[in-house]
């Protein structure tokens, strides 16, 4: 036998036998042989988020919730007893969804924000000491976290950025009824603020990104009003840029996103001044969520002399018009999620029949996910299911 054929044999074998060696072992050779993206396919996928596996589809750590949720500011879910009462009411009801404030319409973080321009304009606070661990409680209890981040109403950005804010004829700020400052819609610098957030809170572990006053001003004196950065584009069309925007940015990290809007949006055939028309804003989030509560609905809306005498009429016939329209849209569009109405304003008294006429009205329509919205996080457990004690 030729020498060289004779070493090959040789190598075989010796190869041969260092593999049985490694099996019959337990091949207890070290991870770190392992090349890391070959560990991040075989690897059995992680609970933590989407981030940790990038390769992977969204859906795979991040699956679509159909989603029957609640309201939480900070204050609430940064309070431990209070918090609990609520984790306990998703224990024992069928809510499996929390949208929490991330950044209020006070321009305010609820959580201390590591990101520069958050502490240098002030805008940090500690009303959720640790969002961390509340993000690991939720994961656990299988709820599903929605982080709303109010946009363009911003009072403490409008003050420490002028050249970012909505001015007066004069140069002043310009400010609402109430005396809060909005930012420029139109302004990236701004746009980029809010998305900076945005994706802070989906790598701290929210599922969705909720925006809400994605809009222009509604109430104040709107003759009044300069727009330093109007580049020419519609308000419509600048906010669909908007979200059009932060979705590309956010869709790296896994996340949803959402968008809250006037109930009336469901109906209107024009924007109505703020930059909303449905059909537009269903081409650029995940989901769609008009606040049809039946209170801020005039006398003689869908042919009802008192719309909020009327919770199921009121929020069937608003989310019908949705439907029909979305109906009518080609290719990837939103799904309507909506805001029923959890709080008394004006007569009746809003009670469990009040509040689960508005879910049955949900479901009538075709629709299968909904969010309550009370100010003060008081929810009425009446007009939930209960879940079976078997569970």
């Amino acid at each position: 036998m030729h020498r060289s054929q004779l070493l090959n044999i040789n190598l075989l074998t010796w190869l041969l036998i260092c593999t049985a060696i490694l099996f019959i072992g337990g091949c207890d050779f070290e991870t770190k042989t392992v090349p890391a993206v070959a560990k991040k396919v075989y690897e059995k996928p992680l609970e933590k988020d989407f981030l940790s596996q990038p390769f992977l589809s969204p859906e795979v750590c991040n699956p679509p919730v159909n989603v029957k949720g609640i309201y939480l500011t900070g204050w609430k879910a940064g309070q431990e007893k209070e918090f609990e009462k609520l984790l306990e009411l998703a224990d024992n009801t069928e809510i499996n969804a929390m949208v929490i404030d991330v950044k209020d319409n006070t321009g305010r973080m609820t959580y201390r924000s590591d990101l520069p321009m958050v502490e240098e304009i002030g805008a940090n606070s500690e009303r959720i000491p640790d969002i961390d661990t509340l993000l690991k409680t939720l994961k656990q209890r299988n709820i599903y976290a929605i982080a709303r981040v109010v946009a363009f109403e911003d009072p403490i950005l409008a003050k420490n950025r002028p050249e970012w804010n909505i001015k007066t004829k004069s140069g002043n700020l310009w400010t609402t009824r109430k005396g809060l400052g909005w930012v420029d819609p139109y302004n990236r610098d701004v746009w980029d603020y809010i998305v900076d957030i945005a994706e802070e809170a989906a790598q701290k572990g929210f599922n969705e990104i909720q925006f809400d006053y994605v809009r222009f001003p509604s109430d104040g004196n709107l003759k009044n009003i300069i727009y330093p950065s109007n580049d020419g584009k519609s308000r419509v069309e600048t906010i669909s840029n908007f979200l059009d925007y932060a979705n590309k940015r956010l869709k790296p990290f896994g996340v949803y996103t959402s968008a809250d809007v006037f109930g009336l949006v469901t109906t209107a055939v024009d924007d109505m001044l703020i930059g909303q028309t449905l059909e537009e804003l269903a081409k650029h989030v995940d989901y769609i969520s008009p606040m049809v509560y039946p209170s801020h609905y005039y006398s003689g809306s869908y042919g009802l002399t008192n719309p909020n005498g009327a919770p199921y009429e009121t929020v069937y016939r608003s989310l019908s018009d949705a439907v029909k329209r979305l109906e009518k849209m080609k290719g990837s569009k939103a799904e309507i999620r909506p805001w029923l109405q959890d709080f008394t304003m004006g007569l009746p008294p809003y009670g469990h029949r009040e509040v689960r006429a508005q879910i049955n009205a949900t479901y009538d329509v075709g629709l299968s996910q909904w969010i309550l919205w009370n100010p003060a996080n008081n929810y009425t457990v009446k007009a939930l299911e209960q879940k079976n004690s078997k569970d």
